[in-house]
């Protein structure tokens, strides 16, 4: 291949020999960069503003080239485009296959849009900026899931189910307070999410591709048009940095573990040895061999979704491991993890109308909660409102029960007399402190399960959720208004 042969390619000038062709095919990354062609369509536009303020392109040729990039990003708008886009018989990567889009349509000119930047700069925006967007969508899918599980507790009002320590019945609670406990961690997915948004929301362009732009860019240009915080600090940084790539698979991690962890319960309370939940059938599979059968197909996989997000932040810290700076070539395999995990938000979609269908067998759970000794911690918090020390009254209540099981009766069975083979300090009281409602209500502090704290966070947590919701609009209707300027 010649140097005339070459010179389709973006770094043809210093060579003379051809690429091996099956390294060439196999260093490609249009096969997967495609996904990008949104983000690089912006981030040109944002870069020929700043070409523009610098005098290296005339207002008139801002026009075209800004108009051409826009045309070129709604041609490939759909499926059709997009496999135009990944099909692409030379293009080596993204910014190439615009590059020659551009080139197609404008001549010349396109040719000037590459002055003063560097693809090292490019692929660090490009990826800031879809990841950017994956953390509003995701963030937005994990509010709704967490509003879902809102509406399901207010739902079940007072109605109580067992607690598990170790898989084994610990004390009752309300269903509402097990469902808030995976609100909370969807907030702190939320927060952690937003927390890398903020971190990875500075601009790369004009950094060049290592030290700098060689042009007097004024960097704000496009950091503003993108709607970043600032330029990045740091062109060295700024080129070779992925830190936000693995902090983004990192907290998703997060998400996929509490998703995991949800699933895995509702599968376990599906079956007929707890019996303590309805699988919505719009939402379960059946048995090709057993006509009896309904498979919890979405948990089970949610449940396994967790490996493949884990896989790709693991990945990523590998591939990032002992590189020096500042850009190289390993850093292209940091794309694809991040392409991999784009389903989270579906899945979390899924999630929230899944957990809305869900239905709670409200018999078999407080039948479930009423047994098995569920109020003995309840029982010995009597015993030390009578003054019986913690560690006493333990022992005292642990002594009953043990006397209810050789029985066969719960401890609220036991008599008064029986009792107080214990400890004087039973009384006829004793009986109302054990039943079911005061067992929950004892647990009367922030964060219990007390009936009027759970209704306390319940409504704390909606009003979170639904401010968060309504700064998401706001947000997005900014966005808009951003864009149509």
């Amino acid at each position: 291949m010649s140097n005339e042969q070459q010179s389709g390619k973006m770094w043809s000038g210093r060579f003379r020999s051809p690429l091996d062709s099956e390294f060439e095919a196999w260093q490609r990354s249009i096969v997967f960069d495609w996904q990008l062609l949104q983000q690089e369509v912006a981030a040109s536009k944002a870069h020929a503003s700043a070409l523009g303020a610098a005098g290296i392109v005339t207002a008139d040729e801002l026009a075209h080239l800004r108009s051409a990039l826009d045309d070129i990003a709604a041609e490939h708008a759909s499926a059709a485009g997009a496999a135009q886009v990944r099909d692409h018989a030379t293009a080596e990567d993204i910014h190439h296959y615009v590059e020659l889009a551009l080139t197609e349509k404008l001549g010349s000119l396109a040719l000037k849009l590459h002055t003063g930047r560097s693809r090292n700069e490019q692929i660090a925006t490009d990826l800031r900026l879809y990841v950017r967007g994956q953390i509003e969508s995701t963030v937005s899918a994990l509010a709704d899931w967490a509003l879902a599980l809102v509406e399901k507790a207010k739902a079940a009002g007072d109605d109580v189910m067992p607690s598990y320590t170790h898989l084994q019945r610990a004390e009752p609670v309300l269903i509402a307070h097990w469902l808030q406990a995976y609100v909370q961690m969807l907030l702190r997915d939320m927060s952690r999410l937003q927390d890398c948004a903020a971190r990875l929301n500075f601009c790369p362009l004009g950094s060049g591709a290592v030290a700098g732009a060689t042009l007097k860019l004024d960097r704000w240009i496009a950091a503003r048009e993108l709607g970043f915080t600032a330029p990045t600090a740091n062109s060295m940084d700024a080129t070779s940095d992925r830190d936000f790539v693995l902090e983004y698979l990192q907290a998703l991690t997060f998400v996929g573990l509490h998703a995991s962890r949800f699933a895995e319960e509702i599968t376990l309370f599906a079956t007929a040895e707890f019996g303590f939940v309805q699988l919505p059938e719009a939402f379960s599979t059946g048995s090709s061999a057993m006509p009896q059968k309904k498979n919890p197909d979405l948990t089970e996989l949610v449940r396994a979704k967790v490996g493949r997000i884990h896989g790709s932040a693991a990945a990523v810290t590998l591939q990032l491991k002992g590189l020096p700076l500042s850009y190289n070539k390993d850093m292209q395999e940091t794309q694809e993890p991040a392409f991999a995990v784009a389903g989270t938000a579906q899945m979390l979609g899924l999630l929230a109308r899944f957990t809305a269908a869900l239905a709670f067998n409200t018999g078999r759970l407080r039948e479930a909660a009423e047994n098995g000794y569920l109020n003995a911690m309840a029982a010995a918090t009597y015993l030390v409102h009578k003054g019986v020390p913690f560690r006493k009254a333990h022992e005292k209540i642990g002594n009953a029960v043990r006397f209810a099981i050789d029985k066969q009766v719960e401890l609220g069975g036991l008599t008064l007399d029986e009792l107080r083979q214990f400890g004087d300090e039973f009384g006829s009281d004793f009986y109302e402190a054990v039943t079911l409602d005061a067992t929950l209500d004892c647990h009367d502090v922030i964060g219990g399960t007390a009936r009027e704290q759970v209704r306390k966070a319940l409504a704390q947590a909606e009003d979170q959720l639904r401010a968060f919701r309504s700064k998401i609009a706001v947000e997005h209707a900014q966005e808009a208004i951003h864009a149509g300027a």
